[in-house]
């Protein structure tokens, strides 16, 4: 495609800056972090305007913590401030870069997700028998930032928007260290520091995940010419007639990931019935059902209690438990659940002060 320039004064515009600060406060007004900015908000996007065009901008610390579905996972939540830079960027870059993805790409992209790839799916495997559903090792983590400039740099030549990627990259903590080899075998480091991964929590890391491994749809839907073929982050899955020939792409796509500092997990790159189902975001999928993972509705259960327990204390409000709720009852109904939904809000009651709130639409 052809570089992209002329872009930075867009970003750093006033309006683009406002329109930023209220993507960046959705679901998050009662922060305080964003309480602090909102304060005095024409001050305080003034002062990031004036930081970002005199090449002052850097970027804060990052808060970690971890969250457990499934399996543990360190997000870095950037401060407001900087957030509120990853959407002006994102404003402006996104809308230009996103075109040229496969159609097959379903992460954070708009007009897809979850349910668009799982009904994509569901389409491919009514005249399919096998599919083969591989995921990237540390996907995050293992991302080489060079790398990721690189692409970056190939996408885009206006000079102030690539420096201002290239802190927010630099910003973020990083995985990697000199010398240490990605996976066992790998001998293609010098002994000079490698950085690597991206922090998971960034709107700017979604769209870097979409990226860093565009090259590689396009090499399987164009080069290699699968038709049925799509991704979710690092979730990709290849349906097929020929059990032999998705054993060669397997392999196909583990010399491709080679070459850009990733490896396929071990355990999770196989071939398998579709007959049989499909672990696939958050349901087992068959060509003409799909039903809700068991682990769902438990840790969805759980996280209830705990907001039934914040609202009987005070420390959370209605405002702040409904958009989760509502957004799991939107996932489950794509799946048969009504038993199970039912189920859950009856166990589950929310009072406070002798009102009671049980208007949760299951």
């Amino acid at each position: 495609m052809k570089r992209i320039g002329d872009l930075y004064a867009r970003v750093t515009s006033f309006d683009n800056l406002l329109l930023a600060y209220r993507k960046a406060r959705r679901g998050k007004a009662r922060s305080g972090d964003v309480a602090r900015f909102a304060l005095d908000l024409e001050w305080n996007l003034l002062r990031l305007q004036r930081d970002l065009k005199s090449d002052s901008y850097r970027p804060g610390r990052y808060r970690l913590f971890t969250v457990y579905e499934r399996k543990p996972r360190v997000i870095a939540a950037a401060p407001f401030r900087d957030r509120v830079v990853h959407h002006a960027v994102m404003n402006v870059i996104e809308p230009l870069i996103d075109p040229t993805f496969i159609y097959d790409s379903y992460a954070c992209r708009r007009g897809k997700g979850v349910h668009a790839a799982v009904n994509r799916y569901q389409g491919w495997a009514r005249s399919n028998v096998y599919a083969l559903k591989m995921d990237v090792q540390q996907y995050f983590p293992s991302m080489d930032q060079d790398i990721l400039k690189d692409k970056l740099n190939r996408r885009i030549k206006d000079p102030g928007v690539l420096a201002l990627l290239t802190r927010i990259i630099d910003g973020g903590p990083a995985y990697g260290s000199p010398g240490m080899p990605y996976f066992p075998g790998d001998d293609l480091l010098t002994p000079l520091e490698r950085r690597r991964g991206i922090p998971i929590g960034n709107l700017t890391s979604q769209f870097f995940a979409n990226l860093y491994l565009d090259a590689l749809d396009h090499h399987i839907k164009e080069t290699l010419r699968v038709k049925a073929y799509l991704r979710y982050v690092d979730d990709t899955v290849i349906l097929g007639n020929d059990k032999g020939r998705l054993h060669e792409l397997r392999e196909l796509v583990r010399e491709r990931l080679a070459d850009e500092r990733l490896c396929l997990h071990p355990r999770k790159a196989q071939v398998t019935r579709v007959r049989d189902g499909l672990d696939l975001l958050g349901y087992r999928v068959f060509a003409d059902r799909r039903r809700l993972r068991n682990d769902n509705g438990f840790r969805f259960r759980r996280r209830l209690r705990r907001l039934a327990q914040g609202f009987a204390d005070g420390t959370l409000g209605w405002d702040d438990i409904n958009p989760t709720v509502q957004s799991w009852v939107g996932h489950a109904r794509h799946a048969g659940t009504v038993g199970l939904r039912r189920r859950i809000f009856a166990e589950v009651g929310f009072s406070r002060g002798g009102a009671d709130r049980t208007a949760i639409g299951a």
